[in-house]
């Protein structure tokens, strides 16, 4: 199976992960100690609308490439052009500045990581890639989307309609946004096109940040409230605190018939989440089935699983 990407691998550590509400750098040694993040206050939802001229957004930038198997190509923002040429963005949030002056790809409260295309995500790639999985015709959430990959597969699949969730405003705007965009540009037979493709695409898109305490009530009280076949999300149970936060997006959010996709490291050192905790946490509250799918077994064990709710007897 084929399985090529170009991306910059840090090397002031072994590894780094993230979360979509707060994050924290996983190294290898765990003799290292990191402090449990803070709790924070709560950043609210806002919807991003697709700007109507968006040529703008795809100037000076220099494109990469994903490649899986037989999936559609994945294009998206080279992150260290787009790090070095951060004092040409407005960034109303100061996360681009401030990430540069303090080294550090994740600032908690301020800035959760969403720059980076973070290692699990590959990992649910590969095996959409394996299982030959369609989105036809689904509604998806890409939830602590980041660069969007997974939910930018969706749409390249069929997918009726993906929306995107990140913590960052920022991330939204100046990466999320962006490489929807450039993975628009281009015709693909697996997607039903009409005569303007690019418009036809990112009309299927909605665009969301903020953290997830207010993601939650913002949809629902949208008219008609959304609900998804089908949400993706990649290393987001690091931190237990926000356990129940992320439960009640899957419990109120989910078709009765969807499933949740889930891809994460086994522990993440530091503030304790994993994937042992995360599932008792599951089966405590009763509502989803949880289902393994891969484990992955280079470096620090990884899985991929699947939420689905309980048939009702």
């Amino acid at each position: 199976m084929e399985f090529s990407f170009n991306f910059d691998v840090q090397v002031e550590v072994d590894e780094e992960v993230h979360n979509e509400e707060n994050a924290t750098k996983y190294v290898d040694n765990p003799d290292k100690n990191i402090q449990e993040l803070p709790q924070q206050m709560t950043k609210e939802t806002k919807e991003h609308i697709f700007p109507k001229n968006c040529e703008h957004l795809l100037e000076n930038v220099v494109p990469e490439t994903l490649s899986v198997g037989t999936l559609p190509p994945l294009h998206y923002l080279n992150e260290s052009v787009f790090e070095q040429t951060a004092s040409e963005h407005a960034d109303h949030e100061n996360i681009l500045s401030q990430t540069i002056s303090s080294h550090s790809d994740l600032i908690s409260g301020v800035y959760e990581g969403g720059l980076r295309i973070w290692e699990c995500t590959f990992d649910l790639l590969v095996y959409f890639e394996r299982e030959k999985e369609t989105f036809c015709g689904k509604q998806v959430l890409d939830l602590g989307c980041g660069a969007g990959l997974l939910g930018i597969l969706a749409l390249k699949k069929g997918a009726k309609q993906v929306h995107f969730q990140d913590y960052n405003s920022t991330v939204i705007e100046d990466v999320t946004i962006p490489n929807v965009l450039l993975n628009c540009e281009e015709d693909d037979e697996e997607v039903i096109c009409d005569s303007c493709p690019t418009q036809e695409r990112m009309n299927r898109c909605i665009f969301f940040s903020g953290d997830w305490c207010s993601f939650l009530p913002f949809i629902l009280s949208s008219k008609p409230a959304y609900q998804y076949d089908v949400i993706l999300t990649s290393e987001t149970i690091y931190n237990p605190s926000y356990y129940n936060a992320l439960h009640d997006i899957f419990q109120h959010l989910l078709t009765p018939q969807g499933v949740v996709y889930l891809a994460t490291k086994v522990h993440y050192f530091g503030v304790g989440g994993g994937i042992h905790l995360f599932e008792n946490c599951v089966k405590e509250k009763g509502i989803f089935n949880f289902r393994s799918l891969t484990v992955v077994d280079e470096g620090l064990q990884r899985h991929v699983v699947a939420l689905t709710f309980k048939t009702k007897v």
